[in-house]
């Protein structure tokens, strides 16, 4: 009997463990994909859409927009909008998701002001129409890690989430889209016409490869499901 509940034991011992290990390593591959997300969306901003004034509705061509108004650097006012949008996630989203996009805005912060300091020193000189390009897939992609990862870019993407999480059937890439459009007409008296043209170019083909990169992660979940489904009958 005592062989049996210590045999018993080790057994419960063991799967803790291995769910342990499970949860550290999808922790470990949540911050990874938190930081490259941001390296990739901070890089793309400070290095292609803000010196070009490229405004893209996001969080960054808001603070753009508002910076023609108010005394502040643009990473000032970026970040005072991150704080805010933490607080909105914290509400609606709940604490696990909060934890995560705080390391996420830490990272933006981080990357986004020192990405600024570096291209006082350092630029690159790329013709307008392959700087939208090149950004927006830089930042939808790094919009997807995030995302893909719990997180939040700690962008307008929050909001997404937010309605999303109200109405399942919300696209967050399309919610995410129209949201940008919006903030980029505040853009129109501050940077006039063309700016705003580009920008929804700009929008469009960023929420475009959000939206692949969800599609294609959304099939390969489905074939996982269907491989362990067949698996699970053979067995049976």
């Amino acid at each position: 009997m005592k062989e049996k509940m210590s045999m018993n034991g080790m057994k419960k011992w063991r799967g803790e463990w291995e769910n342990l290990k499970k949860t550290a390593s999808g922790n470990m591959q949540s911050i990874f994909k938190i930081i490259i997300g941001n390296l990739l969306i901070t890089f793309a901003y400070a290095f292609f859409t803000v010196p070009n004034h490229i405004i893209n509705g996001g969080v960054t061509s808001f603070a753009m927009v508002v910076q023609n108004y108010l005394p502040f650097a643009i990473s000032t006012i970026t970040n005072v909008f991150v704080v805010i949008l933490l607080f909105i996630s914290y509400i609606f989203l709940g604490k696990a998701f909060l934890i995560k996009s705080l390391l996420s805005s830490v990272c933006y912060m981080f990357f986004f002001s020192t990405f600024n300091v570096i291209h006082n020193y350092f630029s690159i000189p790329i013709v307008l129409p392959v700087s939208v390009i090149v950004a927006s897939v830089l930042v939808g992609t790094g919009y997807f890690f995030c995302l893909n990862a719990g997180a939040s870019a700690v962008g307008f993407d929050v909001i997404a989430l937010v309605i999303h999480k109200k109405h399942s059937k919300a696209d967050v890439a399309l919610t995410m889209r129209y949201i940008n459009y919006g903030v980029l007409l505040l853009g129109i008296i501050a940077y006039g016409i063309w700016a705003v043209v580009i920008g929804i170019v700009f929008t469009y083909l960023q929420t475009a490869v959000l939206g692949i990169l969800f599609k294609k992660k959304e099939r390969e979940v489905a074939k996982k499901k269907t491989g362990s489904d067949v698996e699970k009958t053979k067995v049976d």
